[in-house]
């Protein structure tokens, strides 16, 4: 079964990290989250929740690490140098490697996204550079997943079960995804 992990810096979007672990696990999914100073991680909106494991070289073990976003939770996890290498050493064994909202700032600091199709938020195609910045929900492209921001999880998320060949139709249908719209 796939692993996936899911970085938790302080500042973290809560909203999206969390429904992304949510979807994951429903997906059968293996999925842990990871913290860097306390197990307890605080959310942009002051929201503590428990991490699963401590940052280390065990992340090397996954199928595949997530960036979410959040301020300043993208920030933290861009100026984190263990992050960037890590970033580094996912790319350098063509691992996967998801990031949304201000999370994908970390893939241009790491130098991954170079010819690479990506999206990030608002306002973003200036700093993911070195990517080709597409308008699209979710974009996959080699081993890089990217994604807008606060209202992309749920789609970010089935993309990423997807990749791992999960058909997300019948998750879709049971969460009511399709009946609020999504696609």
């Amino acid at each position: 079964m796939a692993k996936v992990a899911v970085f938790m810096a302080t500042g973290y979007e809560e909203g999206e990290t969390l429904t992304i672990v949510d979807i994951l696990r429903r997906a059968g999914l293996t999925c842990h989250t990871f913290y860097f100073d306390k197990q307890y991680v605080e959310g942009m909106h002051h929201m503590f929740v428990k991490a699963d494991k401590p940052f280390s070289d065990e992340v090397k073990e996954y199928d595949m690490i997530v960036l979410p976003g959040g301020r300043p939770g993208g920030m933290n996890l861009k100026e984190n140098p263990e992050v960037i290498k890590m970033v580094q050493y996912f790319n350098d064994n063509n691992k996967l490697i998801g990031a949304m909202c201000s999370g994908t700032v970390v893939l241009s600091d790491a130098q991954v996204i170079t010819g690479k199709k990506v999206t990030g938020y608002t306002g973003y195609a200036a700093k993911l550079i070195g990517g080709i910045f597409q308008e699209d929900v979710v974009v996959f492209d080699q081993n890089i997943v990217t994604s807008q921001g606060p209202a992309t999880p749920y789609p970010f998320a089935f993309k990423i079960a997807e990749i791992f060949g999960v058909d997300t139709s019948e998750m879709r249908s049971r969460l009511m995804y399709d009946f609020a719209g999504g696609k």
